[in-house]
């Protein structure tokens, strides 16, 4: 089989031999120079590099107008790319999910539509040029949410005060939403929302033709938006009920997400659930990590696995060896003008029996400029497991309660050495 992976996300956090075997498939990665730079020199493949000025999917028709060839598989595992790997399958007349399945897991505004049709509450919400048309008549009256309809990661998501209050400032351009605020992005890429209460949940697991293999639940301990904002956020594995997994199953339906991996975030609010977004991807941080020790299962390689056709059968569980596991991360891009100059606080988390991963940024190097949960571009990252769901969700409460990071402005490091 021929097989083209757009590739960017950098490959230990896929390790796509653990998926697909390189002597059996003829497989080219095709990125920009920095991403390839990542596949493992021994890896039996073909790397082609494109410019990364244009999208993946124009590139990557200019070079195939070149120099065509036959795929049978064009496959993204991030986020930022699976429509371009749908638009290249649609030009190439390839198998796998088009471009309007993949764009109704991505629009979080068409995403809630269908789901609301499928009888599963959603928060109440508006594209952002019916609100301004509308003079910010909506049928709530509290905090509201504005934020991309097609965003991650919670970048240029902003909670106001309410509809009048957020009608005012994106006539005036102050919502806080940089894109936005600056005209980079115009009002068609944004949505308005309620705001719901309640702890946020994330179920992670993988679809084959629409029915779920195998999921787990977790809760969010704080959340990816205070996060973009500079808290750390943590997530742990608890006992998933039949009636969630029945829930979950009805909204992958709704979102004709049929095969692969899921991510899908809801808000536990009284007694409802509440559908959030979902995304037909892997979750960020350490979710990948932490799904495999509870249920042995490799998310991404199973992923590779069903999307070309190799499909394993898994069993549905929750955890396989009696530990609740959970992952925690402090941000780092809040403060990207200042370097990174240690953790207070730390030494008895450092050493606890319940870490299995730690890691912690060098003292002395910089801060990133993006929002990132990768382990190795954060201040502290890590995963740990205890005998309770609830044990580990108190642990990582006190290792936010306890640890902070220490910074300082770059210019003063560098006149230090001059």
């Amino acid at each position: 089989m021929n097989i083209l992976i757009l590739h960017r996300i950098p490959y230990p956090k896929i390790d796509y031999h653990r998926g697909i075997d390189h002597e059996r498939h003829e497989v080219t990665y095709f990125g920009v120079k920095g991403s390839l730079a990542t596949l493992p020199g021994a890896l039996r493949c073909k790397a082609v590099e494109r410019p990364g000025i244009a999208s993946a999917f124009e590139e990557a028709r200019q070079w195939l107008s070149e120099n065509p060839r036959h795929f049978d598989r064009i496959i993204s595992l991030s986020e930022y790319e699976l429509l371009d790997a749908a638009n290249l399958r649609g030009w190439l007349a390839v198998a796998g999910a088009t471009v309007d399945q993949v764009r109704l897991a991505r629009d979080k505004i068409l995403m809630k539509e269908a789901v609301s049709r499928a009888g599963i509450r959603v928060p109440r919400f508006l594209s952002l040029p019916e609100f301004v048309a509308s003079g910010g008549r909506v049928s709530w009256s509290a905090d509201t949410v504005l934020k991309p309809h097609s965003g991650a990661s919670s970048e240029d998501v902003v909670v106001l005060a309410n509809p009048k209050t957020a009608l005012s400032a994106i006539v005036s351009r102050c919502t806080g939403a940089a894109r936005l605020d600056s005209g980079q992005s115009n009002l068609s890429e944004y949505e308005v929302e309620e705001f719901i209460s309640g702890p946020i949940l994330h179920f992670d697991g993988l679809v084959h033709e629409g029915t779920v293999l195998t999921i787990t639940a977790s809760e969010y301990v704080g959340n990816c938006l205070a996060f973009a904002n500079g808290a750390p956020l943590g997530s742990y594995h608890y006992p998933l009920c039949n009636e969630e997994r029945a829930w979950v199953q009805r909204a992958l339906e709704a979102t004709g997400i049929r095969n692969g991996s899921f991510h899908l975030e809801a808000i536990r609010h009284g007694f409802d659930m509440v559908f959030l977004e979902v995304a037909n991807r892997v979750g960020g941080a350490d979710v990948v990590r932490t799904f495999e020790l509870a249920t042995g299962v490799h998310l991404p390689s199973q992923e590779l696995r069903i999307l070309i056709g190799e499909y394993a059968d898994l069993s549905c569980r929750t955890s396989s060896t009696g530990l609740w596991h959970g992952w925690f991360v402090y941000p780092g891009h809040h403060q990207k003008d200042r370097t990174h100059r240690g953790l207070d606080g730390v030494e008895f988390f450092r050493t606890s029996p319940s870490v299995i991963h730690w890691h912690e940024l060098k003292t002395g190097a910089s801060l990133p400029s993006h929002v990132t949960y990768q382990a190795h571009e954060v201040p502290l990252a890590g995963v740990i497991a205890t005998t309770g769901a609830e044990k580990t969700r108190e642990w990582i409460d006190r290792l936010f309660a306890s640890v902070s990071c220490k910074t300082e402005i770059l210019s003063c490091v560098a006149a230090e050495g001059s």
